[in-house]
């Protein structure tokens, strides 16, 4: 089995049984399929394999190090976003070269950790970053290899806090008033950078291929430009954003994806690099949560569970739909009305999912919260002192622990009080 499907009224994850995983490590939990992540790996780098190419796992979607672990080990390098998450991708085991470091904010110290560790590539966002990274280089003496991002001006038609293509974002550099080419030049006769390229990346949760397109084609004429300039553009990287089908669970849609960029892009001689991340962990992953209370309301009921926003942040934060189960078959019969799925935490946010059909529920009742692979442990945070959930992978018929549920005591013992 890949991922997670029903047998006999059972949900099972990779051919096991989900409850057993519940009653082995509590709730919440979050259960990844190893086989679901690595059937999305290979089918991406089959819809690319055709150009020449090398695929960066988004480590921001799921930073869990035996998910990176695993998609190392199928060829995948790692797209980073901060000094943390290159340290979590060297000690996965990403080879040091197939690291881009992303984001417009880095910090000295981390450039120079990237530096050190020999990464493939900085994509820098800025002049006074491209200053910083020169800096440092020299510092270090030696040689800084930079692909500069720029903005499009793209609208990609996904939530407004997951957009980063327009001109009003704080990413990248401009491309339509000259900004992006100059400096390119400027990173061109740098003699601590090597230009490496141009990079792009306009948002995540992207369905429709057109923005992708409008994106990709105003990347290729500013490069085309540079080089009839007379300066070296070998690398083309076209970030990510691929989007899922949180609603009804459908495959995505990397063929199509892989169609577009090779017709764009095939037989133009630029090394290309993809980062996806949600469309490779997303449906691979599941929080677990257990109902506390089933509390009627005027026109619906609360059904009260142990998991929270702290656990799960994506439908308080972007008015997140994610396809929520039970966990038993017998129970996910005809809906008997509108339920809110809550947590306890002390907000009016705190919630899964409003407004659901559901069935009759009870307390200790198990239930799935689908697509949740992505965006959903690595944003988790330990407010109203509520330890964060374990995190589980299941990779050939083996269980492994990824990050077990730390203890109240675990969690006090991380602060210091010099007043007792």
């Amino acid at each position: 089995m890949q991922g997670f499907e029903r047998k006999d009224g059972a949900l099972l994850v990779d051919g096991l049984s989900v409850a057993a995983l519940a009653d082995q490590f509590g709730t919440p939990s979050y259960i990844y399929s190893g086989a679901r992540l690595l059937a999305n790996y290979r089918q991406f780098a089959k819809a690319i394999s055709g150009l020449d190419c090398q695929i960066h796992f988004a480590v921001k979607a799921n930073s869990a190090l035996g998910v990176i672990s695993l998609l190392a080990g199928a060829g995948a390098g790692a797209d980073i976003v901060s000094g943390g998450e290159l340290e979590r991708a060297l000690r996965a085991g990403v080879a040091a070269e197939k690291i881009i470091f992303s984001g417009v904010g880095k910090q000295d110290a981390e450039i120079a950790a990237a530096l050190r560790a020999g990464i493939g590539q900085i994509n820098a966002e800025s002049a006074a970053e491209i200053d910083r990274i020169s800096l440092v280089a020299e510092q270090m003496g030696c040689i800084a290899p930079v692909a500069l991002r720029v903005n499009v001006n793209v609208d990609p038609g996904s939530h407004a806090k997951i957009s980063t293509g327009q001109a009003s974002t704080k990413f990248g550099i401009p491309t339509a008033d000259g900004q992006a080419a100059h400096l390119y030049r400027r990173i061109s006769t740098d003699p601590h950078i090597r230009a490496a390229g141009l990079a792009v990346h306009i948002g995540s949760q992207i369905r429709d291929l057109a923005p992708f397109e409008a994106a990709y084609t105003a990347l290729l004429s500013l490069a085309e430009q540079l080089q009839e300039e007379g300066l070296e553009v070998p690398g083309l990287d076209l970030g990510g954003g691929l989007g899922v089908d949180y609603q009804q669970s459908q495959p995505t849609d990397f063929a199509g994806y892989g169609a577009l960029v090779t017709r764009l892009f095939g037989n133009r001689g630029y090394r290309l690099g993809f980062e996806p991340g949600r469309s490779i962990t997303a449906d691979a992953g599941i929080l677990l949560t257990r109902t506390l209370y089933i509390k009627p309301g005027d026109d619906k009921q609360f059904v009260i569970v142990d998991a929270a926003m702290n656990d799960l942040l994506r439908p308080t934060l972007y008015e997140a739909f994610h396809l929520i189960e039970p966990v038993a078959e017998k129970l996910a019969s005809a809906p008997v009305g509108l339920v809110d799925i809550v947590g306890p935490v002390c907000e009016t946010g705190d919630y899964l999912a409003l407004g659901r059909e559901m069935g009759q529920l009870a307390r200790d009742d198990l239930l799935a919260v689908f697509g949740a692979g992505a965006y959903g442990a690595v944003m988790a945070s330990t407010y109203n002192t509520r330890p964060e959930a374990a995190e589980i992978l299941v990779v050939d018929g083996t269980v492994h622990c990824l990050r077990p549920r730390r203890s109240l005591d675990d969690l006090l013992a991380a602060e210091i009080n010099p007043l007792v």
